[in-house]
């Protein structure tokens, strides 16, 4: 028997499922709402059930020409396929039409990365005597140290057991909800204590959030980055330095100094190897410049 449901109405009951059951992060869920609403209007008329795999590769072609990336349609792609898996089990559909369509590839582009002297110059610094700076201190070594993404490191609570400063390692839930314990280095404890000590004087009395804004509530990611980006300003290193910057510094610094990928992978939270391979390419950019810089017949004559 046909369900006597629109589509509207079956798209906004799977991303119920997905929040409900899967606990997907608001910005996955969001994504997935995205790529729903593209699904139902270029479908216009035709029903969900009735779409077929060359359909949606016209679907595809349209988005590409109308700029969107290889990387964005592939993460359409997922949520469409996601969507129909749900429709087969839930609502009898007969076929996948997404199954085996792919999208096209476009330009890798590897992620920014600081120098080591460059990560030394943006957090050596004269040891900051306000509590702001003291925070600002404590975030900025953590995230350099350990890896964390910057929803991580916000979402960090105050005297949770989590991060034990003792031990050296605090554990974080990440994508996916994984929960993972990455190492804290020395540098990084030792800033989080300076912060401890007076972050009284900033958190609201019953405040759980580690790190706390102006109003003394849960710091927000758009105040961590406007942080960073003065930090990197009077630090010499331009406006260009973000939260994300600082993981990518940890993993391609590390992976050069250990060489160990699987490692790596574990510290950053990666469900797939292949994305943390990306940092061997920039460990070889690193040396590719040392090459230029050094061997006597790397560069033309001028």
């Amino acid at each position: 028997m046909i369900d006597a449901v629109t589509d509207p109405e079956l798209g906004k009951a799977w991303l119920e499922t997905l929040e409900h059951q899967r606990r997907l992060s608001q910005h996955t869920l969001a994504n997935y709402s995205r790529a729903v609403d593209v699904l139902l209007k270029l479908k216009e008329k035709t029903d969900l059930r009735d779409i077929d795999t060359q359909q949606v590769r016209r679907f595809v072609a349209r988005l590409h020409a109308a700029g969107l990336s290889g990387r964005t349609l592939a993460l359409t792609l997922s949520a469409w396929r996601g969507f129909y898996h749900w429709l087969a089990r839930q609502h009898g559909f007969a076929a996948n039409p997404v199954q085996g369509v792919r999208a096209p590839k476009s330009a890798r582009h590897l992620p920014k990365a600081l120098s080591v002297e460059q990560a030394q110059q943006l957090l050596e610094i004269e040891p900051p005597t306000t509590p702001e700076g003291l925070r600002d201190r404590a975030m900025f070594e953590l995230l350099y140290s350990s890896g964390l993404r910057l929803s991580e490191l916000v979402s960090l609570d105050f005297d949770d057991g989590k991060t034990d400063l003792k031990q050296g390692e605090v554990t974080v839930t990440g994508k996916g909800s994984k929960t993972r314990t990455v190492p804290v280095g020395a540098r990084a404890r030792e800033a989080l204590r300076d912060w401890l000590k007076t972050r009284a004087l900033l958190a609201v009395p019953r405040e759980d959030a580690l790190f706390v804004g102006a109003r003394g509530r849960r710091i927000a990611p758009g105040a961590v980055q406007a942080r960073l980006r003065l930090w990197a300003q009077r630090q010499g290193l331009g406006a260009s330095v973000h939260p994300h910057m600082l993981r990518h510094s940890f993993a391609s610094h590390v992976l050069q100094s250990s060489q160990d990928l699987r490692a790596v992978q574990e510290m950053l939270g990666h469900a797939s190897i292949s994305t943390t391979q990306i940092y061997t390419h920039l460990d070889f950019q690193a040396l590719a410049k040392v090459y230029d810089a050094a061997h006597p017949r790397a560069r033309k004559k001028s």
